[in-house]
């Protein structure tokens, strides 16, 4: 098996690093950042943390490098989905490729490159420390699931989910994955624009009671509507906010929003609290919450 990660930051890092792990796979990682390709294939990839791993992929920032590839895991930030694709598509050709992203409307972009497209939703979480080095601060699991307008096949779902699962990254194939799909993204769209405009991590916003009451209006906007589209959530956003505060889990995490805002780049906000706006408005649900918060890190944006 061949897989490709396009977009080797901190989740995409996880993956290829995990992944090259496996005496079966054969690991590719495409980035822009050529200094972490430089160290990738100079010293491997190195994971520290909460797992420790070293891979060794082979990266490039040339996409006319990559081999035909079983799988691609895009990995990207939402707003980069539709260049990436485009870019390294020629290299699924006869793929499937899934999205380990942030927000929505990553398989739509994808979808307009590539035929056989896997819904994916992600938890664990880092962040780079420095070129070929990523800090694993959260674990998680994994869902892979067919994408309707353009659906990988069930049975090569499965083959991706289990290569994941074997190297570290516990991953289930799923036949409808919008539910976990849309927990993630009203969790992130509940918590992490919160975490970005007060600067505080994700167990401080949480220990806030006024912070914490706007979180649950805003989750409470996201649930309408999901509903409205007929989507079943696969857990309540709500208990994964709680988990997510306790110490050992991700209390002390900064979301990678903060990290953005600390480091004055353009956040998904557009993907997260901006999807669930527009979703909102396409099925007549009022999302109030969820467009104050879009304005105001659109906002702090700007400033910069």
């Amino acid at each position: 098996m061949r897989v490709c990660v396009v977009g080797c930051g901190a989740v995409g890092s996880l993956f290829a690093a995990t992944l090259a792990q496996l005496d079966d796979v054969e690991v590719w990682a495409y980035d822009l950042y050529r200094e972490h390709v430089d160290a990738i294939n100079r010293d491997g990839l190195r994971l520290s943390g909460a797992g420790e791993a070293l891979g060794r992929p082979k990266a490039t920032s040339d996409p006319a490098e990559l081999p035909a590839c079983d799988f691609g895991i895009v990995a990207t930030k939402a707003m980069h989905t539709s260049a990436a694709i485009e870019a390294t598509a020629g290299a699924f050709a006869d793929g499937c490729v899934a999205t380990v992203q942030n927000g929505l409307g990553n398989e739509e972009a994808i979808a307009k490159h590539t035929e056989r497209v896997i819904r994916g939703t992600t938890f664990p979480a880092g962040k780079l420390l420095e070129p070929g080095h990523v800090q694993w601060d959260v674990k998680g699991d994994t869902t892979f699931g067919p994408f309707e307008p353009k659906p990988a096949p069930l049975q090569e779902i499965a083959r991706l989910a289990e290569a994941c699962t074997r190297a570290g990254m516990p991953t289930q194939a799923i036949e409808d994955a919008r539910g976990p799909q849309w927990r993630k993204v009203i969790f992130n769209a509940a918590t992490n624009p919160v975490g970005a405009l007060t600067r505080l991590t994700h167990g401080r916003v949480c220990e806030d009671p006024e912070l914490r009451r706007l979180v649950s209006g805003l989750v409470d906007e996201g649930k309408a509507v999901a509903a409205a589209q007929g989507i079943v959530l696969d857990a309540d956003p709500e208990d994964l906010i709680d988990h997510a505060a306790k110490p050992e889990i991700a209390y002390g995490h900064k979301a990678s929003m903060l990290q953005d805002v600390e480091a004055r780049r353009p956040t998904e906000i557009d993907y997260l609290n901006g999807g669930i706006v527009r979703f909102g408005e396409e099925h007549g649900i009022p999302t109030p919450l969820n467009r104050a918060i879009w304005a105001l890190v659109k906002g702090l944006e700007q400033s910069w």
